[in-house]
């Protein structure tokens, strides 16, 4: 097994994580090669990102809408589509720019550790799911936008469904959008803003394409009575989110958050339910929605934090413990995930908490220290920014000797890829690791 050290700052990295970090390794900064590089790989992690569980729901419903749409109609949604998911993506990188310009340590998902505002995404997510299921039809106006995205036409639905789409992006991270983002955060704000818009472009590219060509269409089934039966399909999903969210927000601030924001649910479907009546039953239905808003922002008791110990294979990580267990002659593995992060949730189920994974942590004597950046921590923000991150997941193999740099596997883990760097890190393996090390130096 080889390793590859950068001379200028010491940091040792697997062959195999370079090639799945590959532009990790551009070094011309502001040149023109390295950032067309980037911008490439932004956008083919933006095309991925459609694929991600938690934005194929939506990009189905704008998808569902063009079985029955005219040619014209057709381009002129999925533009208004792509226009809303390039200035949300822009949107975002504002606000995170300002964030970082002001001192505060953010990344990608920085929204999603706020309980509020993962509790008004599952509020929305309900009344979408309500939308298709068809036990709602609510009259023009911002409620109607959750029509729209069920493709009953309407160029601010599909804008709506760019935005969301968007939003809904956040906890997932594709390949290469790691790269291209910790590259981004490390630039000047118009390079960081070009980035996050070939994101964006990505992210539409594929809509764009249906909706202009007649060879992919030929794909999509003829229209019929099984669209609705699709439309009221695509609820499900919807509601899972929805109970996805409540329970992030359960992890964030305590069950009796989650429960007060369950009740809001409960308050806002019976005021839209409400709201189709007379007029004495819209007064009742605005004072339902103004309950759900206010549960929705209420606080029960902060949880208390429980620090995971060696008895159960993970410990809390904190640089001090870092040192600690490196100068007793213990490797760590640092797990940065988070409860909102589904690529953090399908590694771990998948790869690092089976079986196998575990004996080989308890075999080769490596400690698992777990970051939870679920809410938001300044110490784990500062170790992403060190490591030229601005997202999660984020997985660091440290070896034991305290002089070694950390390496830093991919954001997508296989077995075999945790396995053999664990394995570079077993005790009578440092001379191998040194001399791979001493080898790629020469090369």
């Amino acid at each position: 097994r080889y390793f590859a050290i950068n001379l200028d700052t010491g940091e040792v990295r697997s062959i195999e994580a370079l090639a799945s970090n590959t532009a990790d390794a551009v070094t011309e900064g502001g040149t023109d090669a390295g950032l067309l590089r980037i911008l490439l790989l932004a956008a083919l992690g933006g095309a991925i990102l459609n694929l991600m569980p938690c934005v194929f729901p939506v990009l189905s419903l704008k998808v569902l809408g063009f079985a029955r749409s005219s040619e014209a109609d057709r381009h002129a949604q999925a533009w208004i589509y792509a226009l809303g998911v390039v200035s949300s993506f822009v949107l975002v990188a504002g606000v995170l720019i300002a964030l970082q310009q002001a001192g505060r340590a953010v990344g990608w998902g920085f929204q999603l550790q706020s309980p509020g505002f993962v509790i008004a995404l599952a509020y929305l997510f309900v009344v979408m799911g309500l939308a298709l299921s068809g036990w709602l039809h609510l009259g023009a106006g911002l409620m109607n936008t959750g029509s729209d995205l069920a493709g009953r036409g309407g160029l601010s639905g599909s804008f709506f469904t760019g935005v969301l789409a968007v939003v809904v992006a956040s906890p997932c991270t594709a390949p290469f959008m790691g790269t291209a983002l910790g590259y981004a955060v490390a630039r000047p704000p118009a390079t960081a803003l070009l980035v996050f818009a070939a994101l964006g472009v990505g992210m539409a590219a594929p809509l764009l394409a249906l909706s202009y060509s007649a060879v992919l269409r030929r794909f999509m089934p003829r229209p019929g009575p099984w669209m609705q039966t699709l439309q009221q399909l695509l609820a499900f999903p919807l509601y899972a989110t929805a109970i996805w969210l409540f329970w992030v927000a359960g992890k964030q601030a305590g069950v009796d958050t989650m429960a007060a924001a369950l009740a809001g649910a409960l308050l806002l479907v019976m005021g839209l339910w409400l709201w189709q009546g007379s007029n004495w039953a819209k007064g009742v239905a605005a004072l339902c929605v103004l309950g759900a808003i206010g549960l929705g922002a209420w606080r029960g008791e902060t949880p208390r934090t429980v620090q995971p110990t060696g008895d159960n294979g993970f410990v809390a990580w904190s640089d001090s413990e870092v040192r600690a267990r490196r100068e007793a002659g213990q490797a760590v593995f640092v797990d940065v995930t988070a409860d909102w992060c589904i690529t953090c949730i399908a590694n771990e189920q998948a790869v690092l908490y089976t079986a196998e994974i575990r004996d080989a942590f308890e075999r080769t004597g490596v400690t698992y220290m777990v970051a939870d950046w679920t809410s938001y921590n300044a110490d784990i923000a500062a170790l992403l920014r060190r490591h030229g991150r601005t997202g999660i997941p984020l997985y660091l193999l440290y070896p034991a000797d305290p002089e070694l740099p950390a390496q830093t596997l991919p954001q997508v883990l296989t077995k075999s890829t945790v396995l053999e760097a664990l394995q570079s890190v077993a005790p009578g393996n440092g001379l191998r690791v040194a001399s791979g090390e001493r080898e790629a130096e020469k090369i």
